[in-house]
């Protein structure tokens, strides 16, 4: 009897040794699974249980070539839009059938194990077959476009175009823009014989432009100013020199009609009679030239202080056109395409002056004499 005790509980301890063992392989092998898959495919989402970390990372490094390999290294890239609300399986779906991925479960199982099925970007996305599943996965997660969509408006000085590139999505600074808008135009033909102190104001085309994110600076510049070339058309270059302006006085004018006009339709009005002051040698007495000399007003946030005060009609700078003669030193603003033909295609009027009508409608009455000019004042 003892001895069959002796024998049995040898077996039992060899069982309880094959049982350990047994469990010490299975353990390295699990923890060998998920350190495989963590180096390979990133740390997993806190949210996933034990069994879930496995048997996900099983599915992963089953799969590991469709979710590491691009689909097709030779494709284009497409756009691809998240609707907002759209569930993970459709959007998965849906970048399988584009031929973005090429195995629809593995790449769920990636999502999951890494916890980005919960966090899909709705937006629109350039995505394409050179990428693999996995950094489609990651582009997924921010809805910021590849291409921008950044607009210029008409009137705007550098300084406020810079404002908007912070919250654009483009890479581009505003500090850095700033510095490269101030210098001179290099690579443009139009801008031959521009005085020294020419800068990029005026310049700057404005309109709707389609950038990608990581444009260069350079190249972010150029388009507009070769937008603004094209712009310059014969018709128009002959125009100004009908009016005896060179390209960059009748821009720098363009400019002052573009900030003093309300209604489009009235700026061949308005240019007129800067014309025909400027032909008698009469001030421009132009109330944005003035708010372009002093800046920024803090305490309205605006670049163009309204209304103007005495005071502030005294300023002394050489853009103020109530004390000097001539053009200011160069343009106030970018000014459009309708303002720019405005100085080229004047109205043929007598007037010489003109005024905000008192109706609000934003139009504006026009005087021959400076007595007519007074009699318009509202009551």
């Amino acid at each position: 009897m003892d001895r069959q005790r002796s024998v049995l509980g040898g077996c039992l301890g060899l069982t309880l040794v094959g049982i350990c063992l047994a469990l010490t392989l299975i353990t390295s092998v699990v923890v060998g699974i998920q350190n495989r898959a963590d180096q390979l495919f990133g740390t997993p989402s806190s949210r996933l249980s034990t069994q879930q970390r496995l048997y996900l990372s099983l599915q992963l490094l089953l799969h590991e070539q469709s979710l590491t390999n691009p689909g097709d290294p030779l494709g284009t890239p497409s756009r691809f839009e998240i609707q907002v609300g759209e569930s993970t399986p459709s959007v998965i779906e849906r970048l399988s059938s584009a031929g973005l991925v090429s195995n629809a479960n593995a790449f769920r199982a990636y999502l999951v194990y890494r916890g980005l099925d919960t966090t899909l970007q709705a937006g629109v996305y350039e995505l394409s077959p050179q990428l693999t599943p996995v950094e489609i996965a990651l582009k997924l997660q921010d809805a910021t476009p590849e291409v921008i969509n950044f607009r210029v408006l008409a009137g705007w000085r550098l300084e406020e175009i810079s404002q908007a590139l912070p919250t654009s999505g483009l890479s581009i600074s505003a500090d850095e823009f700033l510095i490269a808008a101030r210098s001179r135009i290099s690579g443009q033909t139009f801008s031959e014989g521009f005085p020294a102190h020419a800068t990029m104001e005026g310049f700057i085309f404005p309109g709707t432009y389609q950038f990608r994110r990581d444009i260069p600076l350079n190249e972010f510049i150029h388009t507009f100013l070769n937008n603004f070339e094209q712009q310059l058309s014969s018709d128009i270059r002959e125009g100004y020199a009908q009016q005896g302006l060179d390209i960059y006085q009748a821009v720098t004018l363009a400019s002052i009609v573009e900030k003093e006009t309300v209604v489009p339709e009235e700026m061949p009005l308005i240019a007129s009679v800067f014309i025909n002051r400027l032909a008698q040698g009469m001030r421009l007495e132009s109330d944005p030239t003035v708010q372009y000399a002093i800046g920024y007003n803090p305490s309205q946030k605006t670049w163009w202080t309204n209304p103007l005060s005495l005071q502030d009609l005294e300023i002394n700078s050489p853009y103020n056109t109530y004390q000097v003669h001539d053009l200011p030193p160069g343009p106030i603003a970018n000014p459009g395409l309708n303002a720019l033909r405005a100085v080229a295609f004047p109205a043929q009027t007598p007037y010489y002056y003109f005024r905000a009508a008192c109706d609000g409608s934003g139009r504006h009455t026009f005087a021959e004499t400076f007595q007519q000019h007074l009699n318009n004042a509202c009551p």
